[in-house]
């Protein structure tokens, strides 16, 4: 299939889960080294938009079992995801060691590490070779990656970025691109708090106001029912669907399931819960309501109320009613990592008796259809010239964090040094 009729066609507890269940990559050593080696790029005064930095947020994960220790060290650091109030600095590192052998030994079950820096890299990367023809006036787009928790950090890019010649009162353009369809403030929010936060150290808040010489950040900050997103999470379900004989292939339950929330964080308004949602449904919409389904949340720990039904149970009770046929469907993700890897293929499919009827529809990984989604989102939020969505100016109803209303404002501000494709300002 051609690019041209590629893009047409789109144009249709908190400690466990939190430590070892957020989606985690696959890093080649322990010494910390950037995602992307790009070359030196050099500014274009003359009018021309390129070139763009692509960078993509993810939470991140050790690459071997030796790292597990350091990932979990800053992952319990960070407030946004596990909020330890004022013991934080006291509780984190204590809970991350005790947890370390546990984790390490998942790792080991899973081969050693996670794939996902593996399958960021390569999504990045083979869409900016799709927006280098699709979006010329912003092209060249440079592939950069940005973990939370593991290499390369979000401190790493942003050298790298300023190695390569953006920023360093040369100016230039980046896009901030989540690797979380659904918006949550203990994922991207968190990422885009950091970004925030290393932008200010190296770049330096005096030029916060002009944006002279500074990096103009944008921000795709969700993407939960894009027409691509569907199709490829379709055409992943009807592909498993194909392995039941026909004549019980439309009573398969199809079962979505997603990383839970704590209800505190849910019931300061988080949008999460609905986005997820709407991804279920719009994919559900693709479908055509072929099977019966419903949404699930994994990963819920502690005695504190989360989320529910959670995924293990959901499963366990709909065999216990004798449906057997089970597909389930990570619904959060863009890759393969522990949750998928050990969480639902290990534990749940594996130790549910039936793993002979209860399968789990591939991960988007290298899908080139999801590949083509992420250019179709890149170039329509590039040609649109928005700084960010109406939503992440929006904060949740009981947000009480001063770092995300700061960074909140820092990104929607960012506004004034943004221009659409063809703006006569940078003719």
């Amino acid at each position: 299939m051609t690019l041209q009729a590629s893009t047409q066609r789109l144009s249709r507890g908190v400690l466990r889960s939190a430590s070892c269940r957020l989606g985690l990559p696959r890093l080649e050593s322990q010494s910390r080294h950037f995602a992307t080696a790009a070359p030196p790029v050099t500014q274009d005064a003359t009018g021309s938009r390129g070139p763009t930095a692509m960078v993509f947020l993810n939470m991140g994960g050790p690459s071997t079992t030796g790292e597990v220790g350091d990932f979990l060290s800053r992952l319990f650091a960070d407030g946004d995801l596990i909020p330890l109030g004022r013991l934080q600095s006291y509780l984190g590192p204590l809970i991350s060691a005790r947890r370390t052998p546990k984790i390490q030994k998942q790792y080991a079950a899973i081969g050693g590490g996670s794939p996902i820096r593996k399958w960021t890299e390569h999504q990045n990367a083979e869409m900016c070779k799709i927006l280098d023809k699709i979006s010329p006036e912003t092209a060249p787009h440079k592939p950069y990656v940005a973990f939370r928790y593991a290499d390369p950090l979000t401190e790493e890019m942003y050298h790298r970025l300023l190695q390569d010649g953006f920023g360093n009162g040369k100016g230039g353009r980046a896009v901030a691109f989540t690797q979380y369809p659904q918006y949550s403030c203990s994922t991207t929010g968190s990422s885009l708090n950091e970004l925030w936060k290393w932008r200010h150290r190296l770049e330096g808040r005096a030029a916060s106001d002009t944006g002279a010489g500074t990096i103009a950040w944008s921000v795709i900050d969700r993407w939960p029912a894009h027409h691509g997103l569907v199709e490829a999470f379709a055409q992943n379900i009807e592909a498993k669907l194909a392995e039941y004989p026909e004549e019980r292939r439309k009573d398969v339950v199809l079962l979505f399931s997603a990383h839970s929330l704590p209800m505190s964080v849910v019931n300061r308004g988080d949008p999460y819960p609905g986005e997820v949602a709407a991804t279920v449904y719009a994919v559900m919409q693709r479908l055509r309501f072929s099977n019966p389904y419903r949404l699930c949340w994994q990963s819920q720990v502690g005695p504190s109320a989360w989320l529910g039904p959670q995924t293990a149970s959901s499963v366990e009770e709909y065999i216990a009613k004798g449906q057997k046929d089970l597909v389930l469907i990570p619904i959060a993700f863009t890759s393969d990592h522990i949750e998928t890897l050990y969480e639902l293929d290990e534990e749940v499919i594996g130790e549910s008796g039936h793993a002979d009827t209860v399968k789990r529809a591939e991960s988007l990984n290298g899908s080139p259809v999801f590949i083509e989604a992420l250019a179709d989102i890149a170039k329509t939020h590039l040609r649109d010239g928005k700084a960010c969505s109406p939503q992440m100016g929006l904060r949740c109803p009981g947000c009480k964090s001063e770092r995300c209303s700061e960074s909140k404002k820092f990104f929607a501000g960012q506004q004034a040094n943004v221009f659409p494709v063809g703006d006569k300002a940078l003719a």
